[in-house]
């Protein structure tokens, strides 16, 4: 049976709002440092655009994939889930790069 349909010891079901009202937060300050981070990259953007400078600097991808897959292995969180994760993120900072790249 579904959660809304037995009953729920009421300490079980203190503790799980307990912890999803943690993950809610949790997840409100990922959104905001993805924000953030997204500030600095669209600065690195502009700033390439004006040196003409490529989009992409897979050297420095390559620095900090590694970075963070140390970063990811001290945290105990899995490094390979940590590289997918960070790439999805270079591909859409490359991504705006290349639009503000031709937009001047």
């Amino acid at each position: 049976m579904s959660e809304s349909h037995a009953e729920v010891d009421p300490r079980a079901k203190e503790e799980l709002e307990r912890l999803r009202g943690s993950i809610d937060n949790i997840d409100a300050a990922i959104v905001h440092m993805l924000a953030e981070r997204f500030k600095c990259t669209q600065q690195v953007g502009r700033l390439k655009a004006e040196y003409r400078l490529p989009p992409a600097d897979p050297a420095r991808e390559r620095e900090q994939i590694e970075r963070l897959r140390d970063l990811a292995s001290a945290a105990r969180l899995d490094p390979a889930f940590a590289e997918k994760f960070l790439n999805f993120i270079i591909a859409e900072v490359i991504r705006h790069h290349e639009q503000i790249a031709a937009e001047d």
